[in-house]
């Protein structure tokens, strides 16, 4: 049960990241420069999360 609502938090996590970050990314009006560095942004959360879902994984397994 612990790992199920695990999953679903850090899916929700996930579609967070995704619709909030990778929005601005394409979808922005500003220069090149300030995409680039929100993704290099999102792309460095999507890399903590992951490493927290598996260390959250490991530790209740």
């Amino acid at each position: 049960m612990k790992k199920m609502i695990i999953i679903i938090i850090f899916t929700l996590l996930y579609l967070l990241v995704t619709f909030f970050g990778l929005g601005p990314v394409l979808m922005a009006d500003g220069s090149m420069q300030e995409r680039i560095v929100t993704l290099i942004v999102v792309i460095f959360i999507y890399v903590l999360l992951t490493f927290a879902f598996k260390w959250i994984l490991k530790r209740i397994t």
